[in-house]
């Protein structure tokens, strides 16, 4: 079994859940706005988790070229101690995100947080050794720790690009719909401040697309959230930190109307938003041409 089925079938374990829901709750239960939308990336519009991770785990590798120069092993060492400081806030924003996530995500996020958790205590008793002058024992356990974490590695990428977490769901729907105006019908048959379904034509299916009047004003967006494809038609208008924004029904994700930038997470990446025109009375929307 090649390793991608390997991680595929430790997602579909459901008896992980019991084990992984008690965390997840704990994690939801510490983390609080504005805490939480900072370690998800919100104010980015990008999720935090990728970039923070590119220090420890750079440092490690590093660490590992160093270690094999004699003479430059002192530098080896202080390159450890940076990573394992790096790894905190690394693993704060990855906790965050993983909490509002899919069952499949979670399971083998719970795996990837084990595997790092070893790597971190690993380099941690490195760190130890290499203050008693125990240099051979340091290195045994640095090395070791960096083969772990090279594995939790491939678990993040196999969670990023086979599971799509962190990825923007609403941009994978919109690159469906097609590059011509979409007659969406005539203005007076949308509800005033809140949003309403409309369906845009596309390749193989049609796309859900979530519409919202404001007076003589039209917004029109995908409809599937961009954290995890929730059903933003179904969601309310709210005013989020001085912004009117749509906002998701699963997770709360909260997006500026005018712009459809995050205002609250768990989204990071912003939602997609067609342009518009009105043309006798009707409205009339279009897929961006980033997206055509």
């Amino acid at each position: 079994m090649s390793l991608l089925g390997f991680l595929d079938r430790v997602a579909d374990v459901a008896t992980f859940d019991k084990v992984i829901e008690p965390a997840r709750r704990a994690v939801l239960g510490v983390l609080r706005p504005p805490v939480k939308d900072l370690l998800h990336g919100t104010w980015l519009g990008h999720p935090v988790h990728p970039i923070l991770v590119q220090v420890p785990v750079g440092s490690w590798v590093s660490a590992g070229l160093l270690d094999a120069i004699p003479r430059m092993r002192p530098a080896a060492t202080f390159l450890i101690g940076a990573g394992v400081a790096a790894a905190v806030p690394a693993a704060a924003s990855g906790a965050a995100d993983w909490s509002e996530q899919g069952p499949g995500v979670r399971r083998l996020g719970a795996l990837h947080a084990v595997a790092n958790t070893v790597a971190l205590g690993l380099y941690a008793g490195s760190l130890a050794a290499r203050r008693k002058d125990r240099g051979g024992l340091g290195r045994v356990l640095s090395y070791s720790g960096l083969a772990i974490a090279g594995g939790s590695a491939a678990i993040g990428g196999h969670m990023s690009y086979a599971q799509s977490s962190g990825a923007s769901h609403a941009a994978t729907a919109a690159r469906a719909l097609s590059s011509e105006w979409l007659d969406l019908g005539p203005l007076d048959d949308f509800p005033e401040g809140r949003p309403a379904l409309r369906t845009g034509t596309g390749g193989a299916a049609d796309v859900p697309l979530a519409v919202v009047r404001r007076g003589t004003k039209v917004d029109v967006f995908v409809g599937a959230c961009s954290h995890l494809s929730g059903p933003l038609q179904e969601g309310t208008i709210e005013e989020v930190r001085g912004s009117q924004c749509l906002v998701c029904p699963w997770h709360g994700s909260a997006f500026d109307l005018d712009s459809g930038e995050p205002r609250r997470g768990p989204a990071a990446n912003p939602q997609e938003k067609l342009e518009v025109r009105m043309e006798a009375g009707r409205v009339m929307a279009r897929v961006h041409s980033r997206n055509r």
